[in-house]
């Protein structure tokens, strides 16, 4: 059977900077199940891209094994792409990083690729702190096998079948915190308006940008029960940090502000809006980050939105002192400098 996307655009449809509007980042049709939360976090991403006004063909997607990583095929089709094998994404990403640091890194992984086979080389792209944004569509099942619970299922957590999960869950964004991570968020993949300007702030970050989103499984894992349900989301959510993307040219105002707001400055000149909880919070600050993190855990509430952002840090890029100029455009003299250049080199290490 064969699907087509109606190529039929309304003639008055918006534009971006660049004159695009959002056909041109969108993709193929969705092989998912209808309604999977997945669809929903790449509508977010097309919204993203397109808003932050940069060129498909600028984007690099990246991606691993599992429902998640097919869902890449479902936005921006003149991006460049890579699917990789199961948990390997982050160290493919790392080499065509190297490469050509001039393009933008979207990582797409899920709960399996990443908190199971793949949890070594999540934990060291975090370490190297890599020009990327990391987007985990995490639903707490194995969907591709039939919904067996994933490392992030927590505990109590009702399977379809009925089954109790034993097993204490593995929280990515504590891990990330952790681990030293530059920008950590989480959303849900209902919620478009927290999810889209958390995007655009994760891609305007240098450095390693995590954002976790609770994607519920609607075949799978959509039941009482089961707490990565719409239903259980929805009941125990909460916004820790209300974020909103402004950028340089324009102002974006937030619909909703709770208590204080604070500006933060990205180091590329790009600003987000936070809008905190209480006073005394301050995403900025790893340790009390961990420890809201952890409250909000404790009374089984969901805590949402940019969770931490450390605004100065030097990435994969300005630590291995990598030229700016893309290895990828290097010519042969630059490459291989000569015999000259080598022996001086060699009379450094004596």
């Amino acid at each position: 059977m064969s699907f087509y996307k109606p190529s039929f655009r309304h003639p008055d449809s918006p534009t971006n900077q660049l004159g695009l509007t959002r056909k041109a980042y969108e993709g193929g049709i969705s092989t998912l199940c209808a309604g999977c939360g997945h669809d929903s976090i790449s509508a977010a991403i097309i919204q993203a891209v397109w808003g932050l006004n940069i060129e498909p063909h600028r984007v690099a997607k990246m991606s691993g094994i599992g429902c998640s990583s097919k869902s890449p095929n479902y936005f921006l089709n003149k991006a460049h792409g890579f699917n990789s094998v199961h948990g390997r994404m982050p160290s493919v990403t790392t080499g065509a990083n190297v490469a050509n640091r001039d393009l933008l890194y979207i990582g797409v992984s899920g709960d399996g690729d990443t908190a199971s086979i793949g949890m070594g080389q999540f934990a060291h792209v975090i370490r190297r702190n890599l020009n990327m944004t990391y987007i985990v569509e995490n639903n707490g099942c194995y969907g591709l096998t039939k919904g067996q619970d994933s490392a992030t299922a927590d505990e109590g957590s009702q399977s379809k079948k009925g089954k109790i999960n034993p097993f204490e869950a593995i929280d990515l964004v504590a891990l990330a915190l952790e681990l030293g991570a530059t920008f950590v968020a989480r959303s849900f993949s209902g919620d478009k308006q927290q999810l889209v300007p958390l995007l655009q702030a994760a891609m305007s970050h240098k450095g390693f940008a995590l954002i976790d989103v609770v994607s519920p499984c609607v075949t799978f894992n959509n039941h009482p029960g089961s707490t990565k349900s719409y239903d259980y989301t929805r009941e125990h959510v909460e916004a820790g940090a209300v974020v909103d993307f402004v950028p340089m040219a324009q102002e974006i105002t937030l619909d909703q502000v709770k208590g204080s707001t604070q500006k933060v400055a990205l180091h590329n000149g790009d600003s987000v809006e936070l809008s905190k909880l209480s006073d005394n919070y301050d995403p900025t600050d790893r340790v009390k980050a961990i420890q809201t993190l952890h409250e909000h855990k404790s009374k089984e509430r969901l805590l949402t939105g940019l969770i931490y952002l450390e605004p100065e840090s030097d990435n994969f890029h300005d630590i291995l002192n990598i030229p700016d100029t893309p290895l990828n455009q290097l010519d042969e003299k630059t490459l291989c400098p000569g015999s000259d250049a080598l022996s001086q080199i060699n009379l450094g290490l004596k």
